[in-house]
């Protein structure tokens, strides 16, 4: 069988030629979709590749030129790869393996963050706020590594998400002695020698480790997916093959054949939950989706996107993960999520967005329906729960890296 990488790039980075550079040599073809890059430049990196160049004027969407790059490509196994990603050798060859089964629609490796970081463990009875009886321990409101501020992009179960008071100040609660992780400062060596600072108090620093992006994806009983694993310490806990509720767009490989069946990513997303709507509609048309940690890949998260916290993306991610429970879910809980969407959680655009797309979505649930062998509800009483939970404790020493 034949092998087409597809990689979209719309703001290319010093990113791009090492991704493209990781499978090259791996697939039979190599489509580079140029997403509307100032000056045609994804355009001039994948051509020095040998890439089959598609150029859109302007940016359409992450999910559209994902549909125009597999339009494009020849063969018959068709796989995604963003352009902040890396594979190891041997990417394709251990995915073509697990596709040799008709009943799997896609497979997804493991991916893991790019870069190094180290763990940190606070002590409970040093940290917990007075008179909180919140599982926290204290607002963390800053953290040096080697003079570099890191707090918003520390990780790991041990940090809640960022928060920011009336005045534009931002804090992040500890989370009892679950460990978390701070990006490593940019030594020539690859490591970090300088002390480990939280809000100015020299701390004990833990083992340097990689840390698991996603080991597939679940779906959570509000209809949220999340990546398996994320933040977690690469320490074998994800090593064993599973079939899972969705694999991540990240570094994703399916057929023609799947493909053609069950059609492109939604282009009225734009981009976010695209995958997950896909995976979702494979799952109602009686299919696999397999997670296979055999050969790894790196991913440097969100540098196309700018970051997760962006309003933009949040809005994008929001109103999508509304449209892909009623174009996918069972309809009462469908039913329930617009309710929710428009009484609740956040706004900034979401609610007018949702509404906007909430017409095509109904209609392409009918249209959907049309190809549906397991119904919505035996779909979550299968998946919705499972695997939102797993072993999140400091780092064994196989994740030890030096």
């Amino acid at each position: 069988m034949t092998t087409s990488v597809v990689v979209v790039s719309y703001r290319p980075g010093d990113w791009l030629g090492p991704c493209l550079a990781s499978v090259v040599e791996q697939a039979d073809e190599l489509v580079l979709v140029d997403n509307g890059s100032a000056g045609a430049a994804a355009s001039l990196v994948g051509r020095r590749f040998g890439a089959v160049v598609v150029r859109n004027g302007r940016n359409l969407g992450f999910a559209p030129a994902v549909g125009a790059g597999a339009a494009a490509a020849a063969g018959d196994i068709i796989a995604l790869l963003n352009d902040d990603a890396m594979a190891a050798p041997g990417w394709l060859v251990a995915a073509e393996k697990v596709l040799a089964d008709p009943s799997v629609a896609a497979v997804g490796p493991k991916v893991v963050l790019a870069g190094k970081y180290r763990e940190v463990v606070l002590p409970v009875e040093e940290w917990k706020a007075p008179g909180d009886p919140r599982p926290l321990g204290r607002q963390v409101r800053s953290v040096l590594v080697d003079g570099q501020e890191v707090v918003g992009t520390a990780a790991g179960p041990g940090l809640h998400r960022t928060e920011r008071d009336s005045a534009g100040d931002t804090w992040r609660w500890t989370a009892g002695e679950r460990p978390w992780y701070v990006p490593l400062g940019r030594h020539p060596e690859g490591h970090s020698e300088g002390a480990l600072l939280v809000d100015g108090e020299e701390v004990p620093a833990g083992p340097v480790v990689r840390l698991v992006n996603s080991a597939g994806a679940y779906l959570d009983k509000r209809g949220y997916a999340g990546d398996i694993g994320i933040a977690t310490a690469d320490d074998g806990r994800f090593d064993e093959a599973a079939d899972r509720f969705a694999v991540s767009g990240v570094a994703f490989v399916t057929t023609r054949r799947a493909w053609r069946q069950l059609g492109p990513f939604a282009g009225r997303y734009f981009a976010y939950y695209e995958d997950i709507d896909w995976c979702w509609r494979a799952q109602l048309a009686g299919l696999r989706l397999v997670y296979d940690p055999a050969v790894p890949v790196e991913h440097r998260r969100s540098a196309s996107s700018g970051g997760e916290h962006q309003p933009r993306v949040r809005v994008m991610a929001e109103r999508n993960r509304t449209l892909t429970m009623v174009r996918n879910g069972p309809s009462g809980r469908a039913a329930r999520a617009l309710v929710d969407r428009w009484h609740n959680g956040p706004d900034g655009g979401v609610r007018a967005g949702t509404a906007r797309l909430l017409p095509w979505a109904v209609l392409t649930r009918a249209e959907l329906s049309r190809r549906w062998q397991r119904k919505p509800e035996e779909i979550w009483s299968r998946w919705a729960g499972v695997g939102t939970q797993w072993a999140d404790g400091p780092a064994g020493p196989a994740a030890w890296v030096s």
